[in-house]
């Protein structure tokens, strides 16, 4: 809040995340830290609006610094994962109501989906490089993006829908690869990652691919095969997710 308030934003909408790959991990703790948080905004006279969201399981199908870049890219182009949309337009909707551009948050939701469909936000992600000195044939084509050297799946031993997918243990695995440091002197490597080809509601079959797992070290990639593979709970009855929790 000091950073936004400092930077001179007039109004502000936050993203209050709960669950285990968040610092707060359930929603009651979250709607307390939200409800902090607008009294800050109040008594810096910052009109301000908290959306608690779900990060029980990621956020979208890419963990890793290059991976999830290029999911952003995809996103603005209009291929946008369900979860990663209704965030996103959640925060946004609320970010034209409080510009004073549309007080139905679902008519905004629907001005944002206009905006990507018709390529508008794409363009302005490219000129937003361009201005900063960006190489924006990268955001043209994702194939000129380098990969990491090992590229494994994890496959589903049973039958079932997804129960659960720890973010926790996801981001922990990710950092072992090397997508973050375990020491503040470890150095970060940009094209390690996983991708989530199932979540938390799908369906699998035995032998269907859960994730990729990409790696540059050989023996840390197959070690986060091995351990990914048990992150994800497979079971009879498929349970239904809510992305966005609250809005306080």
């Amino acid at each position: 809040m000091s950073k936004k308030i400092a930077a001179g934003a007039s109004k502000i909408v936050l993203d209050v995340t709960c669950g285990s790959g968040a610092f707060m991990k359930n929603k009651e703790q979250a709607t307390k830290l939200a409800q902090m948080m607008k009294k800050i905004g109040n008594l810096a006279k910052k009109e301000t609006i908290c959306v608690i969201t779900n990060m029980e399981e990621p956020l979208g199908k890419a963990v890793g610094n290059s991976l999830e870049v290029q999911e952003a890219i995809k996103a603005l182009q209009g291929n946008l994962e369900q979860d990663v949309q209704e965030v996103v337009f959640t925060l946004g909707a609320y970010m034209l109501k409080l510009a004073g551009k549309g007080e139905n948050i679902e008519e905004n939701k629907q001005k944002i989906q206009k905006q990507i469909q018709e390529g508008k936000a794409f363009e302005k992600c490219k000129e937003w490089i361009k201005r900063q000195g960006g190489d924006i044939s990268y955001l043209e084509d994702l194939n000129k993006w380098e990969k990491a050297k090992y590229i494994i799946p994890v496959t589903a031993q049973k039958i079932g829908y997804v129960t659960k997918l720890d973010a926790q243990t996801v981001g922990k695995l990710a950092m072992e690869l090397g997508a973050g440091r375990i020491k503040k002197e470890d150095s970060i490597d940009p094209l390690v990652g996983i991708i989530l080809e199932k979540k938390v509601g799908d369906k699998v079959e035995k032998g269907e691919i859960l994730a990729y797992i990409h790696g540059n070290d050989e023996e840390k990639t197959k070690y986060v095969q091995e351990s990914l593979a048990n992150a994800y709970k497979i079971e009879e009855e498929k349970i239904e997710k809510k992305n966005v929790l609250a809005v306080i």
